[in-house]
């Protein structure tokens, strides 16, 4: 029997060899051709319909491993880039190992090779989702790019979709950060799960989606809230399982 050839990796070596601080010129813009992989459950579909509505301007998503964050995050996005001809880039930014309160200077490289395996799901996710040929034109056109937190600091974020992944591992201070760079015409999804912070109690995400969500004045600003619990998890049966033993294992440890 013939065995299986491994898939060829080979978008992101691609994307390494874009020149990233070379900025080639936006023509008009054609239509992106988004195959989704699998279908849409009917909350899955609610958020992206969230995403794409023009009187959202922050979008708090919270769940879980496997429910389909990020991939929510980046379809909804790429969606909404087809849809408003007025957004002109899909900025993804994300916590690292080394935030905005520290220095990623000790790490061996180039700020583009520091920062480059951060950049991985969001790859993982375009390349469901697009073609490899139209990642790599969006990536050279800066249609979509990354920004690690670090360098956030006086931004001014226009005719923006935004990314912001793994925001539990942000503190309070640079989610706030994060959330005063929101500029006219941008879009904010913020994605997170509370139970994977690697920073435990100084995490904010969860602070700060509790709070605005509590807020009466939210929903006239804009602000949205999707929670997604293990009955969401669409990556496997098997991960379902997991979490939700581990909830009963976290549950009986504190009732001891």
């Amino acid at each position: 029997m013939a065995t299986k050839k491994p898939k060829k990796q080979k978008t992101f070596r691609d994307i390494e060899e874009i020149n990233l601080e070379d900025r080639a010129e936006i023509g008009d813009r054609g239509q992106l051709y988004i195959k989704i992989p699998f279908k849409l459950t009917e909350k899955q579909n609610d958020l992206i319909d969230v995403i794409q509505n023009e009187k959202t301007n922050i979008v708090f998503i919270e769940g879980c491993a496997g429910v389909g964050k990020t991939f929510l995050a980046v379809l909804g996005s790429l969606k909404l880039y087809n849809l408003d001809s007025t957004k002109e880039q899909i900025l993804y930014i994300r916590s690292i190992a080394e935030s905005a309160d520290k220095s990623i200077g000790a790490l061996p490289g180039t700020l583009k090779e520091k920062t480059a395996p951060f950049i991985a799901p969001l790859l993982d996710k375009l390349e469901q989702l697009v073609s490899p040929e139209k990642i790599k034109e969006m990536f050279t056109s800066k249609e979509i790019e990354f920004a690690p937190i670090n360098f956030l600091r006086g931004a001014d974020w226009k005719d923006k979709i935004v990314i912001l992944d793994e925001a539990q591992g942000l503190s309070l201070k640079e989610l706030e950060t994060v959330i005063t760079r929101l500029g006219k015409n941008s879009k904010l999804i913020i994605c997170g799960d509370s139970r994977q912070s690697d920073i435990g109690h100084k995490s904010g995400f969860g602070k700060m989606m509790e709070h605005f969500a509590s807020c009466i004045e939210s929903a006239k600003w804009g602000l949205e809230f999707f929670k997604f619990t293990s009955d969401d998890i669409v990556r496997s049966p098997f991960l379902k399982f997991i979490i939700e033993e581990i909830d009963k294992m976290k549950l009986n440890t504190f009732s001891k």
